[in-house]
């Protein structure tokens, strides 16, 4: 038992010693426990970049999204779409957003993890955090409005940025996607 609370400890450690941001529920404010988060997935550069900064290096890095849409109408188009045109939860491809804080990274990634209103509970104990990443990703890659609302870009991203239209995924089957990488320096170029 001595084993498995020290383990957890040292667990808790980490991840907050990686998180240099403070992440808080979107309803009601609290402060979010990222060690309640799955331990899978929680060590990767991507989460690093993220905790430390709040920049989502998997944002248009086309070796991810494949891995992203795949994740995302696994764990949300249910509610969200196929596309995120809404369905019984708001629509999340356009500029409009239930909660405004999603307009960032930062805020989008609070909504998932801690939860909001009505069905949608918090989802740290279906996704691990680079899984959350990755859904953030495609979020993101789906939006079909003008680049200049697209706050969460970097400027060279949203110049390249094209508004996505459903008849023109080419997004490649997970099984003949290449394979999704994030190295710590195009983690740290990104802004």
């Amino acid at each position: 038992m001595k084993g498995l609370v020290a383990i957890a400890l040292v667990s808790a450690f980490t991840l907050a010693a990686h998180a240099t941001l403070s992440f808080t529920n979107t309803i009601t404010g609290q402060p979010l426990d990222l060690s309640e988060a799955m331990e899978e997935g929680r060590d990767t550069e991507a989460v690093k970049k993220f905790l430390s900064a709040g920049v989502n290096p998997y944002l248009e890095n086309k070796t991810c999204l494949p891995k992203a849409k795949d994740l995302f109408l696994s764990m949300c188009s249910g509610c969200h779409g196929h596309y995120g045109e809404g369905k019984i939860g708001p629509g999340l491809n356009d500029a409009y957003w239930t909660y405004p804080k999603n307009m960032t990274d930062q805020g989008l990634f609070e909504t998932i993890f801690g939860g909001a209103q009505g069905q949608m509970g918090p989802m740290y104990g279906a996704l691990n955090l680079d899984e959350m990443l990755l859904v953030m990703a495609w979020v993101r890659h789906i939006y079909k409005d003008d680049p200049n609302e697209a706050v969460w870009l970097s400027p060279a991203q949203r110049a390249a940025f094209k508004p996505f239209d459903d008849k023109e995924d080419h997004t490649p089957p997970l099984d003949q996607a290449p394979v999704c990488k994030v190295s710590a320096t195009s983690a740290a170029g990104l802004r």
